[in-house]
């Protein structure tokens, strides 16, 4: 069956079709002028390029910042050195403080500091919320424009040779009638910031693989100071470690400026690198903090003897003077990569160990994270310092353990309080003005108390005397004990900082010479190996050979001189003002035999010591 339509819900249906539209078009009508995009008034445009125009300016600033601080604005916290380490963890460049992007801290730990591209932008992002702000409208207030502003909201984006700021800011322009809020601001900048950084990234990432800076201070360290070699000399060898070092410092700065980024592939300061047309410079100065430790030496002095004119020596048939000292040093040098007149720059330490390059990261430009035991100080530790005479001693306190080295701090009056990181056998060092540095073995597995006992120095002149003559002559004077030892090249050098102890004492006293060495060939035997089932049993025999040494002159000879044990007391050295040390003289000798017999006499010559 056919069911019939009804009429009545069907004109009910058409009604509420009707009302709906209606109600469309009516919304339509409300909404139209606000869905529309409003243009900005010609009255209020120039106050927007000029907020648009601040904002450039502010974004160049802080590019600027950026490439001259390492890719910081807002620096990392300041680490200071340590007399162990001279880096802190920035460089003062003209001054600019630039983090160090590789440094050694002042608890003698590896450390990194480089920014990445993303923080880069925050810090430029949260620079410029802050400036804009300062930006001057001053003008457009005095045309009765009524300026509202709300907290600004900056995202920026660093490409390759562009930086793209996004800001987003309520800012509301009021002026008699009119009204309109400028939400968002954006410009792009025209810089190479981005490609800088990358060039920055990739010279670091090389110098952490290849450790080139540090081979090149290897080249220097041996062109520039005494490492290791062998002189033909019948006298020692003397150098003084203060003249080394001012010599090593003004090659590495002078060296270090001679490397460029460009060049003849083959030239021995060009830099192998990827950077294409990004230049590439390095700077160095002497000003800046640096380390130069060398062992081993006396003192000031690096002493070599000559082996071949000592007593049994004689089959050599010549004097030879063989040196080998080994040195850590630690510098910085400031990097630059630039395009025109842009430049990005970072500082990095340069770091020698036992005259090698220190070990280099692998290319990953990130150093292994290192336990930094100096943060962790739970024991509670007095420490008290005195001298001999148990008066109290004002002294700088470190803790060593594993590598580390822990700033404790100084004693007042004598005495700290200070916290020392757990450590089973560490060492407590001091370091005091006239006295001697003194290391300790101790255990900070818990609170406690620890006494130290200090050799107070004494400054005092030299005076050399010779048959009981007063002499200027050269010589070597060597004041050894136990606890320290100390050498002068006399006359140069007349002072000797000395403590109370048992000392040997020894003087070499030398002159020109000419004594002519001529060709010698000798025979010299030694036991070797049998063959066959002899040598395996152990059976020897004798293989002889002819030994040949080239014609040589001595130019310096031992003339006097001699050696005595003798126990410097306290008492001697705070009561005088001069060491008197007197020694006989030898004969002038004219041939290696006659140098021989005066090395003999050497030995059995006692020394004349007085305190003046």
């Amino acid at each position: 069956m056919l069911r019939g339509v009804n009429k009545r819900g069907q004109v009910t249906i058409f009604i509420i079709i009707a009302i709906v539209i209606i109600v469309a078009a009516g919304s339509y009508f409300v909404f139209r002028d606000s869905t529309k995009i409003q243009s900005v008034p010609s009255d209020f445009q120039p106050l927007e390029t000029t907020l648009l125009d601040c904002l450039e300016s502010k974004t160049f600033v802080g590019i600027s910042f950026l490439e001259t601080r390492g890719g910081y604005i807002e620096l990392p916290d300041f680490e200071a050195g340590s007399r162990y380490s001279p880096f802190s963890s920035w460089l003062n460049f003209a001054g600019i403080d630039i983090p160090y992007w590789y440094y050694i801290s002042g608890n003698n730990l590896p450390k990194e500091q480089i920014p990445t591209k993303k923080e880069m932008e925050f810090q430029l992002g949260t620079y410029l919320e802050d400036q804009i702000l300062n930006c001057n409208l001053e003008e457009y207030i005095n045309q009765g424009f009524e300026i509202i502003t709300d907290f600004p909201s900056v995202k920026v984006d660093i490409g390759t040779n562009h930086v793209n700021v996004e800001m987003d800011l309520d800012f509301s322009v009021n002026r008699g009638d009119e009204t309109f809020v400028f939400k968002e601001h954006n410009v792009v900048v025209n810089s190479n910031l981005g490609n800088l950084y990358d060039a920055a990234i990739n010279i670091y990432e090389q110098e952490q693989r290849d450790l080139f800076l540090e081979n090149y201070s290897v080249d220097i360290l041996r062109l520039y100071a005494p490492v290791d070699g062998v002189e033909l000399s019948c006298s020692p060898i003397a150098w003084n470690a203060n003249e080394v070092f001012e010599n090593l410092s003004e090659a590495i700065e002078i060296n270090t400026l001679a490397l460029k980024g460009e060049g003849r592939r083959n030239d021995y300061f060009v830099v192998d690198n990827s950077l294409g047309d990004i230049g590439l410079r390095f700077i160095n100065s002497r000003s800046w903090p640096s380390s130069f430790e060398v062992n081993p030496s006396d003192g000031e002095n690096l002493i070599s003897k000559p082996v071949g004119n000592q007593q049994g020596l004689g089959i050599l048939g010549f004097c030879y003077v063989p040196y080998h000292f080994v040195y850590d040093v630690k510098y910085p040098v400031l990097v630059q990569v630039y395009d025109g007149d842009e430049i990005f720059q970072f500082p990095l330490a340069i770091v020698l160990d036992n005259n090698k390059p220190r070990q280099g990261l692998g290319g990953n430009a990130e150093v292994e994270e290192v336990l930094d035991i100096c943060e962790f100080k739970p024991s509670l530790t007095e420490i008290s310092v005195y001298d001999t005479n148990l008066n109290l001693v004002d002294a700088e306190i470190d803790y060593e353990c594993f590598g580390a080295v822990c700033d404790i701090g100084e004693t007042e009056f004598g005495t700290l309080e200070g916290y020392l990181p757990q450590c089973v056998n560490g060492f407590i060092s001091t370091q005091a003005e006239g006295f001697l540095d003194r290391k300790e073995i101790y255990s900070s597995v818990e609170d406690g108390s620890f006494i130290l006992i200090l050799d107070k120095l004494y400054e005092r002149d030299v005076e050399l005397f010779l048959d009981d003559k007063k002499s200027n002559k050269e010589a070597i004077i060597s004041f050894v004990s136990e606890k320290d030892s100390r050498t002068i090249a006399y006359p140069t050098q007349r002072k000797v900082s000395l403590t109370e102890g048992e000392y040997e004492i020894s003087v070499y006293i030398y002159e020109e010479s000419s004594i002519e060495f001529e060709t010698v060939t000798s025979e010299q035997c030694i036991e070797i190996p049998s063959a066959g089932i002899l040598g395996a049993l152990g059976k020897t025999k004798e293989e002889c050979f002819e030994l040949g040494v080239p014609e040589q002159f001595a130019s310096t000879v031992l003339v006097g001189g001699g050696s005595s044990d003798y126990y410097i007391l306290e008492s001697e050295l705070e009561s005088s003002e001069t060491i008197r040390v007197g020694a006989e003289s030898l004969m002038v000798p004219e041939s290696l035999e006659e140098l021989q017999i005066n090395y003999q006499l050497f030995d059995v010559r006692d020394l004349e010591v007085n305190f003046i």
